[in-house]
């Protein structure tokens, strides 16, 4: 999609950004869209000074990348992309990013904007692509992993398949899997197992989370992130599954009183290319970035361990917390939690995934994930 007739020069940037404003423009009233077109013109008027003064601009990608506002963007992707990539090619390459939930882009249509070469270079949540692939998000069922060492487990033994499918039914090419903190309940209400969570009505962000609630007793409330405070506030919920740093961003550690140290999930973002565009690169930037994301993943990896402690501590006012804000809340962890947590995974989650996934689902469960976790899929009637 190139939004510049070919005597104006092209700019990615530019185009990348008008296809942003034009994604959303169709949704729009009357008078919005006035103020796109405003806003447009005034793009394409830079693009066209810019293409002016950069006769031979240096090659620059358009990147797609995580949630905004979190460390595994502001630490790990951003800094990569706007800086490392020009120091380690020499100023060859250079990249512009943009958090995809600023993108204006709907998180679910990510695989088939970058299968479409519209985003040349994207990240999915897998959460969200769940929706139309269930059998993506099979490593980060609710309940599997109740610890990061059992999520690269997963995460090892599901990958292969997962690069395989989206490079055959989606033509990317998967150059990253990124994980996000633990994603642990905060409660209002006294809470000394998960068994109280029966009866309340709970945030979830996914339907793997959604059935694990629910076979708990309790009531499931899909909700956005950005409206997890609100919803604490008119008392929609009395409880949120979130991360546990990024629960402690939105304040939940102020008007939250326990927080359950049982991850129920993580949450893994995919980080592809457009096969075409992959194989159109420059071969010595494809071999910078086949060198380098694994170590950027790696790093991500390691920033999300950490968070996931550094949150548990500063919600509870630890004194391992480092410049973050500082609450008093209960830290819950019982003993006879773990035995229900495989209880739940196994009667509820697992055959729950299963009816939502496609009919290979059980077989691609035996042959992956499965083995590790020692645990056949059910027959489901």
């Amino acid at each position: 999609m190139d939004l510049f007739p070919a005597r104006m020069g092209r700019n990615p940037q530019v185009t990348m950004s008008n296809f942003f404003l034009l994604w959303s423009f169709f949704n729009l009233r009357t008078r919005a869209r006035c103020q796109v077109i405003g806003l447009l013109f005034s793009v394409l008027m830079v693009g066209v000074g810019q293409a002016e003064v950069l006769s031979e601009p240096t090659q620059r990608l358009q990147i797609v990348g995580g949630l905004a506002g979190i460390h595994q963007y502001t630490r790990n992707e951003e800094p990569f992309w706007t800086q490392e990539l020009s120091r380690l090619s020499a100023g060859k390459f250079d990249a512009d990013i943009v958090p995809f939930d600023r993108a204006g882009v709907p998180a679910g249509d990510m695989l088939r904007l970058i299968q479409l070469g519209v985003v040349p270079f994207g990240t999915a949540l897998v959460s969200s692509v769940s929706a139309q692939y269930p059998e993506y998000g099979a490593p980060d069922l609710a309940g599997l992993n109740p610890d990061i060492a059992h999520l690269k487990k997963s995460v090892t033994a599901f990958r292969p398949y997962l690069e395989k499918m989206l490079r055959e039914r989606h033509d990317i090419e998967m150059l990253a899997l990124y994980v996000y903190p633990a994603q642990v309940i905060f409660c209002k209400n006294p809470m000394t197992s998960l068994s109280d969570l029966a009866g309340r009505r709970v945030r979830v962000s996914s339907a793997t989370q959604s059935d694990f609630v629910r076979a708990l007793g309790g009531v499931p409330v899909l909700t956005k992130f950005a409206q997890i405070m609100t919803n604490m506030a008119t008392g929609n919920t009395q409880c949120a599954i979130t991360g546990t740093m990024s629960g402690n961003t939105l304040g939940l550690h102020q008007v939250t009183t326990y927080m359950h140290s049982l991850p129920v999930t993580w949450g893994l973002a995919i980080f592809g290319v457009n096969l075409a565009a992959w194989t159109t690169l420059a071969p010595d930037l494809r071999a910078l970035l086949s060198r380098e994301l694994p170590k950027l993943e790696a790093a991500i990896w390691e920033e999300s361990e950490r968070e996931t402690a550094e949150g548990m501590a500063c919600n509870q006012g630890n004194e391992r917390c480092n410049g973050r804000p500082k609450g008093a809340m209960v830290q819950v962890k019982a003993a006879q939690d773990e035995r229900l947590r495989q209880e739940i995974l196994n009667s509820t989650v697992l055959p729950n995934w299963l009816k939502r996934c496609n009919v290979r689902c059980a077989e691609i469960w035996n042959q992956t994930l499965g083995p590790v976790h020692g645990i056949k899929a059910p027959v489901i009637p």
